[in-house]
């Protein structure tokens, strides 16, 4: 990557509150990438972006994205006015939180990152915990983020996100965790496919391990499959199971409003089937935030009282 090229006498005036909110535009933009995708996040027009776009790069003096074309890309420049971007604005979040703090008010936000499709969670600690939040604060502004698993860690990490759910896998030395359900997950295959419609008892595990599956690319099973194919999330495992023509690992819970519809089955549930543990990570010596000390308080069913009105499904 090329060094930025800026002139040696130019120094840039404080930062003021017009600047971040230029900033926070900007990381919008590049996180959805581009104008079109940010303007449903930014509610805001394409024009107005454009034009937030080249007030920040008049006021830092630098070129900070190509668009036309070809699509919407960084500069140089721009990747590291970015990462910039992500540490200033998380340290600004974390000064409000520890003011907050100071006064003992619930105010300031709360940023999530959460592995995609736990919401059919029967057990729903999180949402719950969410509905607590916001009766004991309801000025906080939640924001969540569905994203892969490193990406939350990554995110907790760097100030990015305050806390994240995600599956267990290695221990990351600068993430605490906090243990939060198991997840169960069969072998399905969709209607149309040749093991569908055979009778229970007649399905053979070579028969299975011959057909061809769909492997998700974010995590390790503990079978070997014959897999012809890959999908990034759930959702794309889904979509191949649907078609007919591959068999592959859903989570209970998630394949349930197909099962019950005649449109999956699981295969030998006894012999392909594997649990999930999940938690919830923060950041090891993190400073002090009075809004996910609470938001954890709940989940862990701290507050006695507050639990009673959250009945689990």
């Amino acid at each position: 990557m090329s060094k930025p090229t800026r002139s040696p006498t130019r120094l840039m005036a404080p930062i003021g509150d017009a600047d971040i909110r230029l900033l926070r535009v900007f990381r919008t933009v590049v996180e959805c990438g581009g104008f079109s995708a940010a303007e449903v996040e930014l509610n805001i027009s394409r024009a107005a972006i454009s034009q937030h776009m080249a007030d920040l790069e008049r006021r830092l003096g630098l070129t900070l994205c190509r668009r036309g074309r070809a699509g919407f890309r960084l500069t140089d420049e721009g990747h590291l006015a970015y990462e910039a971007t992500l540490r200033l604005l998380a340290s600004t979040e974390s000064f409000r939180s520890e003011i907050n703090t100071l006064h003992g008010r619930l105010r300031g936000e709360l940023n999530i990152g959460i592995t995609d499709n736990l919401v059919t969670m029967p057990q729903m600690r999180v949402t719950h915990a969410l509905r607590g939040l916001k009766r004991l604060a309801p000025e906080v502004r939640v924001n969540i983020r569905m994203i892969p698993p490193n990406e939350i860690e990554r995110g907790v990490l760097d100030g990015q996100l305050h806390v994240g759910v995600v599956p267990v896998r290695r221990g990351l030395p600068g993430l605490a965790g906090l243990p939060l359900y198991q997840e169960e997950s069969l072998l399905y295959c969709g209607y149309g496919h040749p093991l569908f419609d055979r009778p229970e008892g007649t399905v053979t595990r070579k028969a299975v391990e011959a057909a061809d599956a769909v492997a998700p690319t974010q995590a390790q099973l503990p079978h070997e499959l014959n897999n012809t194919a890959t999908a990034t999330d759930r959702e794309g495992v889904a979509f191949l199971i649907l078609t007919g023509c591959y068999v592959g690992f859903l989570p209970t819970h998630y394949a349930r409003q197909w099962v019950e519809r005649g449109m999956m089955r699981a295969l030998l549930p006894d012999t392909f089937h594997h649990a999930l543990e999940f938690q919830v990570v923060t950041k090891k010596g993190a400073q002090p935030n009075l809004v996910l000390e609470r938001f954890l308080n709940v989940l862990r069913g701290d507050g006695k009282s507050l639990d009673a009105e959250l009945p689990l499904p």
